[in-house]
């Protein structure tokens, strides 16, 4: 009986010091991980900004909005803002379009504070290789076409692909995939422009 009793308190003990060092281990590396994990969303987030000139981190300050919220998609909607000189530079919108090809697309779209779009990225996707997935900057060039875009150039009705009628090219052999994306941009620029203020606000502020 001693016998066991002593191996049970050997094994207490030997527990409790692994649970004190993996603790420990925790709250040593915690903040480092944390750290890893923004850079890495900014990492993600910084294309879309084009040469925005900025001050803050677009990571550390964002806002979900849950539908219905007049973004694209039916999902929540997460908007990454920037300042510069505490004023307003640009917002981000991770958005998604929902006429995709085989699915919702996830995109980030960058627009400026006067309303022109400093970048887009293609988030998620379930297109189809060699096809649909033309949208991924790593896959081609059809995202550089959005840059310096806005509301006004070209003017809101021609927000559509060529095949369409619209100014934006499509992808050759698919039409469906660029149609979704060219619309979740279109429809997240007429959101900024209604919501400008709301966008940018900050809690206590006046706006």
């Amino acid at each position: 009986m001693k016998r066991w009793l002593t191996t049970g308190l050997t094994l207490a003990a030997i527990a409790a010091v692994c649970v004190t060092v993996v603790a420990a281990t925790h709250h040593l590396t915690a903040g480092r991980i944390a750290e890893n994990r923004l850079a890495f969303l900014e990492s993600r987030l910084a294309p879309a900004l084009g040469t925005v000139d900025y001050d803050t981190r677009p990571a550390a300050d964002a806002i979900t909005l849950m539908p219905p919220h007049g973004l694209p998609g039916n999902e929540p909607a997460t908007i990454y803002r920037v300042y510069r000189d505490r004023q307003p530079a640009a917002a981000l919108f991770a958005v998604s379009a929902r006429n995709g090809y085989a699915g919702p697309i996830r995109v980030l779209v960058g627009i400026d504070a006067a309303g022109a779009i400093t970048g887009v990225r293609i988030l998620e996707h379930e297109e189809t290789p060699g096809l649909g997935d033309g949208i991924e900057a790593s896959r081609g060039d059809w995202v550089e076409q959005f840059p310096g875009r806005s509301l006004g150039d070209p003017p809101v009705e021609s927000w559509s692909v060529r095949a369409d009628g619209g100014r934006f090219d499509q992808l050759t052999g698919a039409t469906i995939t660029p149609r979704a994306v060219v619309g979740a941009i279109r429809d997240t620029l007429v959101y900024f422009e209604a919501n400008k203020d709301t966008v940018f606000s900050r809690p206590g502020s006046s706006e």
